[in-house]
């Protein structure tokens, strides 16, 4: 399921690719301030769940999707419950939007993306 050890936990955030360009501004080491209609932060515990949201949603909805892996500081993130938000696998933080700069100075490390999905361009004959 999700990876931790005493001092970092691994997570996935699936993203889209506007959200990608402004993680990339940041260096990789962080993520960008929440629009007004997202005052939640949905990191994800699991890789298959954010593969599944950046394959199926993103991709529909932006073109592209993209899954994300980064570690934080696991005695910070004892702050935040683990959320089922749905099927058993189906787990979730969910990090208030002006929590975000907190959430960002105990990431360990860069952003890196691990998977990419593209919508497929239909061809001519």
């Amino acid at each position: 399921m999700f990876m931790t050890s005493q001092h970092a936990t691994t997570l996935w955030r699936p993203t889209g690719p506007k959200e990608l360009d402004l993680v990339r501004e940041l260096k990789w080491r962080a993520w960008p301030p929440r629009l007004p209609e997202q005052p939640i932060f949905y990191p994800v515990l699991n890789e298959e769940y954010a593969i599944k949201i950046a394959r199926d949603w993103n991709v529909k909805y932006d073109g592209a999707g993209f899954v994300t892996r980064f570690e934080v500081e696991s005695e910070f993130l004892t702050r935040y419950p683990i959320q089922q938000a749905g099927g058993q696998t189906i787990l979730e933080l969910w990090v208030p939007a002006e929590e975000l700069d907190d959430f960002n100075a105990h990431i360990i490390g860069e952003i890196r993306v691990v998977h990419e999905f593209h919508r497929f361009a239909a061809t001519a004959d």
